[in-house]
């Protein structure tokens, strides 16, 4: 039978797996397969996995427990093997890897920053900002039908943006990444909101309170700029 494969953790790794529930329709039960020192937490399926909305909170509760009781190596959702055999196999052919990652990851969780700007808040600034923008618009209010007009204020308007996003970013890095030991700057995702930027950071646990009181300054200094930080995660972002 195919098993879904979670995470894996070194072998001294409490797993406490009791009460938690697999993906699948048919959720068998949470199990360790162990191999070269390392141990892949799993549970047996018999079909695809989707990813439903109960299904990616059973996985992601599982890289939580593991996250609490020590280090883990979190899989991203959907992972499967033919069977137990494979998964030894598994790790029996990349133990050298994964100790190393357990290693880099030991002590630390991932936190991830997210910082966007209100559409018609940022577009008023930049207008109010910049003649060349305010002209444009104005002309175009007034009912200027040159065609070129829209193109050249939504132009502007974009280059705006791209330069307040990148300001935005070194911002952040500048103040948050002291504290964390890796980091890894996102593109803007599709629902982040205008001059939308996110952040991952790689945090050791004896920083993350010095953390959390950096982020809570700079969201008091950031005028406008709605700014989030998530965390502690399990370290997809630096597997």
């Amino acid at each position: 039978m195919a098993v879904y494969v979670y995470s894996i953790v070194a072998d001294g790794h409490p797993c406490r797996l009791d009460g938690l529930t697999g993906v699948g329709s048919e959720t068998g039960p949470l199990r360790t397969v162990t191999a070269a020192g390392l141990r892949a937490v799993v549970s047996d399926v018999d079909e695809a996995v989707r990813p439903a909305r109960r299904d990616l909170t059973a996985h992601q509760a599982v890289q939580e427990r593991l996250l609490a009781d020590g280090t883990v190596l979190p899989l991203r959702f959907g992972y499967t093997a033919p069977d137990t055999g494979a998964v030894e196999a598994a790790l029996e052919a990349g133990a050298a890897s994964y100790l190393d990652t357990l290693g880099r990851l030991q002590g630390c969780a991932e936190y991830h920053v997210k910082a966007s700007r209100d559409e018609e808040s940022l577009l008023r600034e930049i207008l109010d900002g910049s003649g060349r923008a305010r002209l444009l618009n104005d002309r175009i209010r007034a009912g200027d039908a040159d065609p070129r007009l829209p193109l050249q204020l939504g132009e502007l308007v974009a280059a705006e943006v791209r330069d307040r996003q990148e300001a935005l970013a070194a911002d952040l890095v500048r103040e948050l990444v002291p504290y964390a030991r890796e980091h890894a700057v996102h593109p803007p995702a599709g629902d982040g909101g205008v001059l939308g930027v996110s952040l991952s950071l790689l945090v050791a646990d004896d920083r993350q309170a010095r953390l959390r009181e950096a982020e809570a300054d700079l969201a008091e200094r950031a005028g406008g700029v709605d700014l989030r930080l998530i965390g502690p995660l399990p370290p997809y972002s630096f597997v």
